[in-house]
């Protein structure tokens, strides 16, 4: 991992001895499954170039050797768009509008009781392969309310090695964009993603915040599909997070966040240490929270680690927070985040979250604020599907 270690977000890092070891009961043992890039044709080198990148992805970009650059989806690949904006009407429920195309479909979006729109997403090809893309971008008007998420976990299938052509290999690209107005409020939370050997993945994240807008985001990788015995190999896993706000004095920058999972990264003490899951969570508070205030939120969210295996650390921003998670079980890192999810809803005076109707989650996640709860604390949640 480079510029940034797990445990540089924040000074108390707890660890705990793992022992999972593949439990097919937890649904991560199919991730063993057959490779459907097998069947697939190698993507084509050419194509089209990115119109969409901004100023800053095209400076960030420059600093990349070139030929490290994801390249442009060619004539075997796909390119899935999907546009989306939020509104909120007089009743104060938070209604969508949206295309979509393939690979990329838009699924029914209901609300909560809270008036929030809940949308979750398809990918409908099944994984990515080199020279895929997808973009999406999101715009929220003033006041609305949305949370999106996926309907399945993502796979991106390996490509080093595949083709006599490019036997490099090919990057899979997603970008996305946010735009929020004024008030709004947007939770990206989608399901997990699976690289399996020898793939190349990048992840480009642009968040543009109006103040008093708050943004939720959260990913959640594993690389290589451990419990078929599979580590990442030569494949590689970038992600690029950017928040800015737009405040009265002119616009600032909240957090741009540059990470790389690869080769060495992996096994050495401030990356992975051999272990397969990474995670992070970001959240970019709609106001700036009071010192202790922010003090007692973090601590919080460092006792939900309670009962999760994997290393976890948790710290503040200047108007949010970032928690890191590094372990053995995607099952743990994603329990920890929904209860993190918990604590920074509360904060706010928001309505307890519901766990997405498309996820698939066994277990409580919710398990050790109940307890809290039971104990006489202010935390009572109910895991309700």
């Amino acid at each position: 991992m480079t510029h940034q270690s797990v445990a540089a977000a924040g000074v108390d890092v707890e660890r705990r001895a793992p022992d999972w070891n593949g439990d097919p009961d937890n649904g991560e043992a199919a991730l063993a499954a057959d490779n459907p890039a097998d069947r697939r044709p190698p993507a084509m080198e050419g194509g089209e170039a990115s119109g969409e990148a901004s100023a800053e992805a095209n400076a960030a970009a420059a600093a990349l050797p070139a030929s490290d650059l994801a390249p442009s989806a060619g004539s075997g690949s796909w390119h899935g768009r999907a546009s989306l904006r939020f509104s909120r009407g007089g009743d104060g429920l938070s209604r969508h509008q949206g295309s979509a195309s393939a690979p990329l479909k838009i699924q029914r979006g209901f609300n909560r009781a809270d008036g929030r729109c809940e949308l979750p997403l398809l990918h409908t090809a099944g994984g990515l392969v080199g020279g895929d893309r997808l973009s999406i971008t999101v715009h929220l008007e003033p006041g609305s309310r949305a949370l999106l998420t996926s309907v399945a976990a993502q796979k991106v299938y390996g490509t080093i090695g595949r083709s006599r052509l490019r036997p490099e290999g090919a990057w899979a690209l997603q970008e996305l964009a946010f735009q929020l107005e004024e008030g709004a409020d947007l939770e990206w939370l989608p399901q997990e993603l699976v690289v399996y050997a020898n793939g190349l993945y990048e992840q480009r994240t642009r968040v543009n915040l109006a103040p008093g807008a708050g943004w939720l985001g959260a990913e959640l990788v594993r690389l290589g599909r451990t419990a078929a015995g599979e580590s990442l190999g030569a494949g590689r896993w970038r992600s690029l997070l950017e928040i800015r706000r737009r405040d009265p004095g002119g616009d600032r920058w909240e957090l741009v966040d540059r990470l790389e999972l690869a080769g060495s990264s992996l096994v050495e003490a401030h990356g992975l240490a051999g272990e397969p899951v990474f995670g992070a969570l970001v959240w970019a508070a709609p106001r700036k929270l009071a010192g202790a205030e922010l003090v007692e939120l973090v601590e919080a969210c460092r006792g939900d680690r309670s009962g999760l295996e994997g290393t976890m650390a948790c710290g503040s921003l200047e108007q949010g927070l970032l928690a890191r998670y590094r372990g053995p079980s995607s099952t743990a890192a994603r329990s920890w985040f929904t209860r993190l999810w918990a604590r920074i809803r509360a904060a706010q005076g928001l309505a307890a979250p519901e766990l997405p109707r498309v996820w698939p989650f066994q277990e409580r996640p919710f398990a050790a604020q109940e307890v809290a709860g039971a104990a006489g604390q202010a935390w009572s949640l109910a895991d309700r599907r």
